[in-house]
This record gives structure tokens, sequence and C-alpha cells, in this order.
């Protein structure tokens, strides 16, 4: 199964949400519906982004899951759009 990995820019916090509970969070909603490989947190210029990435069967589940991520996440901190991709080799292409 192709390889996919969503990344979403996370801002300021949700009230009674904890820094460690985000990353989970968003890993928890793809394994509902996917295999999850890996999940990550990387700092770009001083922002915060998770990087959650996954196994799917097509491009459009893929983008259903990388969509449960991103409102995983949205429910817990303020958050960028999601940027997904998929593995071509040893190249991340952006998946439209």
């Amino acid at each position: 199964m192709p390889s996919y990995r969503v990344r979403i820019e996370v801002g300021a916090l949700r009230a009674g949400t904890t820094p460690e509970t985000v990353l989970p969070a968003g890993a928890d909603a793809a394994a509902a519906l996917t295999t999850v490989e890996a999940r990550d947190v990387e700092l770009r210029g001083g922002r915060a982004r998770i990087v959650v990435r996954f196994t799917a069967a097509d491009d459009v589940d893929a983008h259903l899951a990388a969509r449960a991520v991103h409102g995983a996440v949205e429910a817990l901190a303020h958050v960028g759009l999601p940027e997904l991709t998929s593995r071509h080799g040893n190249r991340w292409v952006p998946v439209r």
C-alpha cells in the first residue's frame, strides 16, 4: 500500500488541552481509518507541526485520513491547513 504523510501546523491550544495530547489525538484519528506508520512533531521557523505518516489504498482514502487527523487536532488547537503528500521512491509529492 502507498505511504502518505499529513503535516499540520499547530498554534495556540484550546482551553483544557495539554501539548502532549495533540499528536496522539491526530495519530489515533488516522489509526481509526488506516495503519499509522509513524508520528512526530517538527519545528519549522519556530512553529510546531505534527506529522502523521500512514498507508492508504489510494489518494481518496488518504484525503479521508488527512481530514480525520485535521479534525481531531482542530478540536484541540488552532491549526493550519493540512499538507498531504505521498511517497514516490525517496521523494514526498503533494497530493491534489
